[in-house]
């Protein structure tokens, strides 16, 4: 017989924060380890529960829910989501405008497999969210990486961006706030961004998530805000983050812009949903009380609140390593040190992480795996209470103490 082997369309994709590392946390728990997992932004496990009117909302409407529905989204979902970014001064967008899907993983994925052609070249973050990179290159793209600046506090580097802007270029994706580095863009560098995709005729794909989870000072400014009507956005949220409601995989992209130079895309985006039948139709009920409803979120990213209190406390430790830095998120959940080669002299980062999580059976995520371009970074995720979170920091310390012995 012959052997089955994976399709060549994965020889370019990777998703790191669930690979060769997850596997071997899960080898270590079968042999009875305990293991404390940083590597993934899923807040149930940290005791972060969806508010209880979300919960009542989907419940109630259960008996409604149990066939198919428009392809693109209930009209109360929809409607939602067009208001809130009509409240937000983008008063043109309607119903139409907006598709729900599972999750914005999901859309991302869809809106690529309708856009690109194979060499297509899409401008993507180092450091991004992997799955921007996997998506482009299982849609037959090219993902090409600007550098956002970590002495800049993790701003992209507009220079680098227009240096790697070929005539093969179609898109720019924006994620902000920042996964894996919780910068939050400034509104200078966000209409910065716009203005080279205008002068460029690119695509704007604006991850913006985490959009609610912001600390002190730190504003969050919509891409297709500075867009206008010459500049085709397509901007991607959802409940997960939050509303606490991962699970739910209840996500949106809406689309601004020259639409009349977008239809046959549209077209193609249509087709792609009617593919998939709908998305879950129970969560899509979430998304018009959650966006109408009392904004929990806004108890945990002052001080005194879980996600603010959490992100100061991880920034401060790790900065008190030595031989460790870490600009302090302004926004999302993560932490993204740096390890001085200097102190740390580490060729393999994956290595690295892997070699940790048997150390210390505490999981965390290389910075490679989010395409940063050196192995001299890691993710860590900062949703553990404070008591949970200064333990996983002390084995972090511990380690690093006895890599410099």
């Amino acid at each position: 017989m012959r052997r089955i082997i994976q399709s060549k369309k994965l020889q370019h994709v990777r998703y790191d924060v669930r690979g060769p590392i997850l596997v071997e946390a899960q080898r270590l728990e079968a042999e009875g380890h305990k293991i404390l997992k940083l590597n993934i932004g899923n807040t149930a496990p940290f005791g972060f529960e969806a508010p209880t009117a979300i919960v009542a909302d989907m419940i109630h409407h259960l008996p409604d829910s149990q066939g198919y529905v428009d392809s693109r989204g209930i009209y109360s979902a929809r409607t939602a989501v067009a208001q809130y970014y009509q409240a937000r001064g983008l008063t043109e967008t309607s119903v139409d405008d907006v598709f729900i899907g599972n999750g914005v993983s999901e859309l991302i994925t869809m809106v690529l497999q309708a856009f690109l052609d194979d060499g297509n070249e899409i401008l993507v973050p180092a450091p991004d969210y992997p799955l921007w990179t996997g998506a482009v290159a299982l849609s037959g793209g090219t993902p090409v990486h600007y550098r956002c600046d970590e002495t800049n506090g993790w701003n992209p580097d507009l220079a680098d961006i227009e240096s790697k802007i070929t005539e093969n270029t179609h898109a720019l994706v924006i994620i902000n706030p920042n996964n894996p580095t919780g910068a939050v863009y400034s509104e200078a560098t966000v209409r910065a961004l716009v203005d080279i995709a205008r002068r460029h005729d690119l695509v704007i794909m604006a991850d913006e998530i985490y959009e609610k989870i912001l600390f002190d000072d730190a504003v969050h400014h919509h891409a297709a805000t500075f867009a206008g009507d010459d500049v085709l956005c397509l901007t991607f949220s959802g409940l997960s983050k939050a509303y606490r409601v991962c699970g739910y995989r209840s996500g949106w992209v809406m689309i601004s812009g020259p639409k009349h130079l977008a239809e046959d895309f549209l077209e193609g985006l249509t087709l792609l949903s009617n593919m998939r039948m709908c998305s879950n139709v129970p969560a899509q009920h979430a998304i018009q009380t959650a966006l109408g409803g009392y904004q929990s979120i806004n108890e945990l990213i002052v001080p005194g609140g879980r996600f603010y209190e959490q992100a100061k406390l991880a920034s401060r430790l790790l900065n008190e390593i030595p031989g460790v830095s870490c600009v302090e998120p302004k926004g999302a959940l993560y932490c993204f040190p740096r390890l001085d080669p200097d102190v740390y002299s580490i060729k393999d980062d994956e290595a690295f992480v892997i070699d940790l999580l048997r150390a210390k059976k505490l999981l965390v995520t290389h910075g490679t795996g989010f395409n940063w371009f050196e192995p001299d970074h890691f993710r860590l995720v900062t949703l553990p209470d404070v008591a949970v979170l200064t333990e996983a920091i002390e084995r972090i310390a511990d380690y690093l103490e006895s890599l410099r012995a």
